[in-house]
C-alpha cells in the first residue's frame, strides 16, 4: 500500500535524523530540509551529510540528495529519503506537507511558522507551542525529556551538555580559533586526554577528557572560534554505538510520533 502521508524535517543532524528514522520507519514520506554547509558532529547518524556525499546512510535507511522537489516521488519510491537544501523552507509551497517538524535545534528560530503546515512541531528551546508552532517538544536531558509541550516554551538552552558518567561540558570541544579543520582521530577512536585530536590550521585540538570520540566535525570544514566541533564520550564501552541513533534521539522520535498520531497525522 502506497503511503501518501507528506511531512517536512527541517535538519538533518544527529537528533534530527532520528526522528527522521523513526518516520521513516512507521511508514511516512519524509522530505528532509538542510542547509548548505551542514555542521552534524555526530555524523554517521547524520542524515544531513548527503549533501556533501550524494547519500548518507543511518541505521539501514538511505538519504539521498536531490536538486528539486519534483525528484521525491522517485526517492520514495525506492524506498529512501529525499533530502534537499532548502534553507528559507521554500519546498514548504511545493509541496504542501501535513506537517511540518522543524529539527535544526539552533535553539532560535530560523523561520519556521505555523502557516506552513497544517500541524507544525519544533525540537527544543527557540519555540513558543500555541505561537510559533503548534507543539514544542523538550530536548533538554532530565526527567523532562520528550515531554510534549502544547502551550509555551521548552526549557532555555543552558549552554551546558548534559551529564553523562559524571561529566558535562567537558565532554565538548570547541574551535580553539577560526581556520579549517584537519582531523587526525576519526569518530570512533579510543583518546587520551589532551592527545591532539585534531588542527584548526595550525592550532592544535586537544581532547578534553579520556573517552570514545562520539562526533567531530567533518574535515575541511571552515569554523569560526569557539564553534562545537567534537564530542567525547567517557563511557569507551560506547564505542559499539558511534553509529547508531542515541538514546535520546530514540526519546524524542518517539514524541513526535505520539503528537502526528493523536492530531490524526497518520502514515
Amino acid at each position: 500500500m502506497e503511503h501518501k502521508t507528506k511531512l517536512i524535517v527541517r535538519g538533518g543532524g544527529d537528533l534530527a535524523s532520528g526522528v527522521i528514522h523513526r518516520l521513516y520507519r512507521c511508514g511516512y514520506q519524509v522530505l528532509v530540509l538542510e542547509c548548505k554547509r551542514p555542521s552534524a558532529i555526530r555524523r554517521e547518524v547524520s542524515f544531513g551529510e548527503a549533501v556533501y556525499d550524494g547519500t548518507s546512510c543511518v541505521e539501514g535507511v538511505t538519504g539521498r540528495l536531490i536538486t528539486k522537489v519534483s525528484e521525491c516521488q522517485k526517492v520514495w519510491e525506492n524506498g529512501e529519503l529525499p533530502i534537499l537544501v532548502d534553507e528559507s523552507g521554500e519546498a514548504v509551497k511545493e509541496l504542501k506537507p501535513d506537517a511540518l517538524i522543524d529539527a535544526i535545534l539552533a535553539k532560535r528560530n530560523l523561520g519556521t511558522t505555523r502557516d506552513m503546515a497544517p500541524l507544525t512541531v519544533a525540537l527544543g528551546p527557540g519555540f513558543e507551542a500555541g505561537k510559533d508552532v503548534d507543539f514544542v517538544i523538550e530536548t533538554q536531558r532530565g526527567h523532562d525529556l520528550a515531554r510534549i509541550i502544547s502551550k509555551g516554551p521548552a526549557t532555555p538552552n543552558t549552554g551546558v551538555p548534559g551529564i553523562i558518567a559524571g561529566y558535562g561540558k567537558e565532554r565538548v570541544i570547541h574551535s580553539p580559533a577560526a581556520g579549517i579543520m584537519h582531523n587526525r582521530s576519526r569518530i570512533g577512536d579510543i583518546v587520551e586526554k589532551d592527545q591532539i585530536i585534531a588542527m584548526v590550521d595550525e592550532m592544535p585540538v586537544y581532547a578534553s577528557l579520556t573517552g570514545v570520540l562520539r562526533g567531530i566535525i567533518r574535515d575541511g570544514y571552515k569554523v569560526p572560534k569557539g564553534m562545537k566541533i567534537a564530542d567525547i564520550d567517557p563511557r569507551k564501552e560506547q564505542k559499539k554505538n558511534c553509529n547508531t541513533i542515541s538514546d535520546k534521539a530514540r526519546c524524542i522520535a518517539g514524541s513526535v510520533v505520539e503528537v502526528l498520531m493523536v492530531n490524526g497525522v497518520l502514515p
